[in-house]
Formats: C-alpha cells, sequence, structure tokens
C-alpha cells in the first residue's frame, strides 16, 4: 500500500531537475490532480492510503517528469488570474508576471474610468491582444471587462484552437484572427482598438543558454525566440501596427526582455508614443512597459 507520505518521498528524486520548494508545490498540483483531494487535506493527512490506480498515475507523471517535461504540459491544465487554461506544447505556460501585466491593464482601465467619472466594470473600447497563445491574456481581461469588445491575433493555428477551447471553458466570447504580426495580410480585418497588448517573443540566444531545458526543449520556440541580432523585432512591428491601430487616446502594453527595458522605451519614444512607463514586476525586474498613443 502506497501513501501520500510515500509519493512525497518518491517525487524527491526530482531534486536534480527543480528546487526544493518547487519539487513540493509540483508533487503538491500533481497530487491534487490525481487525486482530486484538496491540498490542505493532502497536507494533513499524509498516511492516506492511494488506490492502486492513483498510485500508477502518480509512477507515470513521475516518469515524464523525469525527462523535464513541464508538469503542466503532463496534466494538460494550469491557472492563470486564478482561472483554469487548457495547456500544450503548441502554447507558451502562463507565467506569474503576466498576471501582473494583466492587473496593471485593469488597475490603468480604473483609473482611466474614475478620470472620466464613470466607475464601472465596463470600459468603452476595444482590446487586442497580439500573439495570443493560451489566451490568458485576453480571457482575464474579458472576464473582468465583461462589456469590452476582445480580440486576440496569433500565427499559430494550434494556439489558435487551444484559445477557443480556453475561452470556451471560460465562458467568455472573444473574436481570434488568424494573422502574423510581422507580415500582416491585407485581406485580414482586425479592429482598430483602445488598448493592444502583447507578450511577444522575446528570448534571445544569449538567454536562452541560461534557460532550463523544461522550457527550451518543451514550450513552442516560436512563441519564444528572436533573433541575435533583432532582439526588438516584435516590439518594433507591433508599435508600428499600433500607430495605424490604436484610437487616439488609446494605451499599448508590453511585456518585456528585462535586458531591453531602455531600449524598447527609447524604440517607443522615437515612434512618437506618450507617457511611456518601464514598470518593474515582483521580482524587481523591468518587465512591462505603458504607452500612449496621442
Amino acid at each position: 500500500m502506497i501513501t501520500i507520505k510515500d509519493v512525497f518521498e518518491d517525487y524527491k528524486q526530482l531534486n536534480k531537475v527543480y528546487g526544493k520548494n518547487e519539487l513540493e508545490a509540483i508533487t503538491l498540483l500533481v497530487m491534487n490532480e490525481v487525486t482530486q483531494l484538496s491540498k490542505a487535506s493532502i497536507k494533513a493527512f499524509p498516511e492516506r492510503v492511494l488506490s492502486n490506480e492513483q498510485t500508477e498515475k502518480m509512477k507515470s507523471i513521475l516518469i515524464q517528469l523525469q525527462t523535464g517535461k513541464p508538469v503542466q504540459y503532463i496534466l494538460g491544465v494550469t491557472e492563470f488570474y486564478g482561472l483554469p487554461f487548457k495547456v500544450n506544447p503548441f502554447v507558451l505556460i502562463p507565467r506569474p508576471e503576466t498576471e501582473e501585466l494583466v492587473e496593471w491593464i485593469l488597475t490603468s482601465v480604473d483609473e482611466m474610468q474614475e478620470l472620466a467619472g464613470e466607475k464601472t466594470m465596463q470600459y468603452p473600447g476595444s482590446i487586442l491582444d497580439i500573439g495570443t497563445g493560451s489566451g490568458c491574456i485576453a480571457i482575464a481581461l474579458k472576464k473582468n471587462l465583461a462589456n469590452a469588445p476582445v480580440s486576440a491575433i496569433d500565427i499559430s493555428e494550434g494556439a489558435l484552437q487551444t484559445a477557443k477551447e480556453n475561452a470556451a471553458l471560460n465562458e467568455v466570447n472573444i473574436t481570434f484572427i488568424h494573422a502574423d504580426i510581422l507580415n500582416i495580410n491585407a485581406g485580414i480585418t482586425i479592429p482598430k482598438s483602445s488598448i493592444m497588448v502583447s507578450n511577444p517573443p522575446y528570448v534571445t540566444l544569449e538567454d536562452k543558454i541560461q534557460m532550463h531545458t523544461n522550457v527550451t526543449d518543451f514550450e513552442p520556440h516560436s512563441a519564444l525566440f528572436v533573433p541575435e541580432h533583432e532582439p526588438l523585432i516584435f516590439y518594433n512591428a507591433i508599435a508600428d501596427f499600433a500607430l495605424l491601430n490604436l484610437l487616439p487616446g488609446g494605451v499599448l502594453f508590453f511585456e518585456i526582455n528585462e535586458s531591453y527595458g531602455h531600449e524598447t522605451v527609447e524604440l517607443l519614444e522615437a515612434k512618437g508614443f506618450k507617457n511611456i512607463v518601464l514598470r518593474k514586476d515582483m521580482s524587481d525586474r523591468y518587465r512591462m512597459v505603458k504607452a500612449v498613443m496621442m
């Protein structure tokens, strides 16, 4: 008979791949998903015996984790901004830093509403998410700004299919568009927006060397990496697109590579954006930019 405590001991062999705290969190997450017990119950009753089926599932997941495959891909689900999301190798796994970007957008909307003297859960303009991936940004925004029309584009049909499933899962209506922001087809209609947001590819070859293999070996490279000689290629293209498609007074939000924060600001300044703010994340790294279209 295998107990919860036994499984936690068994999963400690992953200490070559994960740090102590991350390993405990992953084991707890897997146990919660396999047994459907609450995390509090798992911690409170370590002597609880698992069924044979549960034991086999835990062993199977452990084998996959040993390859470095992210637990979110193994389970097929994750959480972002308090909402459930399906994830697979077509999409990046949503990160906590991106939750901070969503929070910043929502706070900014609140501030705009207060300035307009209309403090409601509405925002009169539409929102566009560029490079939506799993749809996490677009869906989180739509869930909190129910009356704002939200559109999202991505070059990957696999990512868009996943994003559509996540929109259905979270019961929100979003317009998904298949498009390449680096080469927009003139025949595609993309609505003009009051808010544009993007977490585009920004990882350079130099960054890749520092990254864990559970990211570089499993997550989609097209959503991660940029040419070494053009680290801001997507920011440049999106800023140009925003100049034509962001409504006057509209706001552009980026998640950025911390190594290119000031360069991103300079790029936006050169294109005529105003009130540019470079912001740090919870880890005290410059990871977000906000700019206004005048």
